[in-house]
């Protein structure tokens, strides 16, 4: 018998990809976004899907009363690392209590597990490769909510019996990514400057490093998760395996759209400078399935997408609270 599940962040990028995953395995999805950060054309039609906030309970009370959620992927999150020093409060409201409002109703449903995607920001600086059990420093805002979300679910298991999963993916891209988003997600934001004919902007020299980790490596995992009781309560990585420069990412997209690769260097954010983790406990589990695609291939795939959907106008975030430090770029 299908299972009612619910989707947050179901018309955002990963939560989209998510989605329609859960449906190809046989489950009633009911995705809730409220499109800040999404598009209805992300929404699998066979879904049912609720416009609305993680932050009106009584929205979601009433939708956890009339669909008997058995699981919870709880994606929904505004997830601009660097821009999190800059709007504590909009982070924290969205990111942590939006969290909590979603673990409260699934304890007081008796959901049978809960699945969160937190981040490798949990992780912090200088703990390389980021492994699991490495306790977490976040650095950041968005990286200080994520943790808080982790460890209240730990709490819930302990207290209420709640069952969870978490995943820290890292750097995800792909199709569907809103390349138009000028504070978060490097790929788009290259991708889109090419289609608009501008120089890629790097922040500092170019040399800090990530691991790319293309959206059919990330979502399969993610919704098979539930299925699988030895992910219960644990933590995993998920993600690709090799690190990249930021100059290097900047060169192979540029090769791929066909353009001269040219680069507006930019003063440097307080950011932390490499950041890639190892998949080995994943990989135990997920085995064969955990192999990633090349950034060169997924590169390929999200630019054919990108070029027949078009550039997008980069939208400016207007509830900045703290300007002290603001990168030049984003006031």
């Amino acid at each position: 018998m299908a299972k009612n599940v619910l989707v947050t962040g179901a018309a955002g990028f990963i939560g989209s990809h998510v989605v329609d995953r859960l449906i190809d395995g046989g489950h009633n999805v009911i995705g809730l976004d409220d499109l800040s950060g999404g598009f209805k054309e992300n929404v699998n039609l066979k879904s049912i899907f609720i416009e609305g906030s993680i932050n009106d309970t009584d929205l979601i009370n009433k939708t956890f009363e009339k669909f008997s959620f058995e699981y919870v992927f709880h994606l929904a999150a505004y997830a601009a690392e660097g821009l999190s020093h800059f709007i504590k409060k909009f982070n924290y409201e969205n990111n942590l209590i939006g969290s909590v409002n979603i673990i409260n109703a699934s304890v007081n449903s008796n959901v049978k597990c809960f699945v969160f995607t937190s981040s490798i920001a949990v992780y912090g600086a200088n703990q390389l490769p980021m492994i699991e059990d490495t306790m977490p420093k976040p650095e950041d805002p968005y990286g200080i909510a994520k943790y808080a979300v982790e460890l209240d679910l730990k709490e819930a298991k302990e207290m209420f019996g709640l069952n969870y999963i978490v995943f820290r993916p890292h750097n995800v891209y792909g199709e569907r990514q809103n390349i138009g988003d000028k504070y978060r997600n490097v790929i788009g934001i290259f991708m889109n400057q090419i289609m608009q004919k501008k120089p890629l902007t790097v922040y500092g020299n170019g040399e800090q490093t990530r691991a790319f980790s293309y959206i059919d490596d990330v979502a399969p995992i993610i919704a098979k998760s539930i299925t699988m009781p030895e992910c219960y309560n644990e933590v995993f990585n998920v993600g690709a395996d090799v690190p990249y420069s930021i100059n290097a990412l900047a060169s192979i997209i540029s090769e791929v759209m066909n353009v001269k690769c040219k680069i507006n260097y930019l003063d440097a954010r307080k950011e932390v400078v490499h950041a890639f983790s190892s998949h080995d406990k994943i990989r135990s589990i997920f085995g064969n399935q955990t192999q990633s695609i090349s950034l060169e291939e997924g590169v390929k795939r999200m630019a054919d997408w990108v070029k027949k959907n078009g550039a997008k106008e980069s939208a400016e975030f207007n509830n900045i609270e703290v300007f002290k430090n603001l990168p030049d770029s984003w006031k």
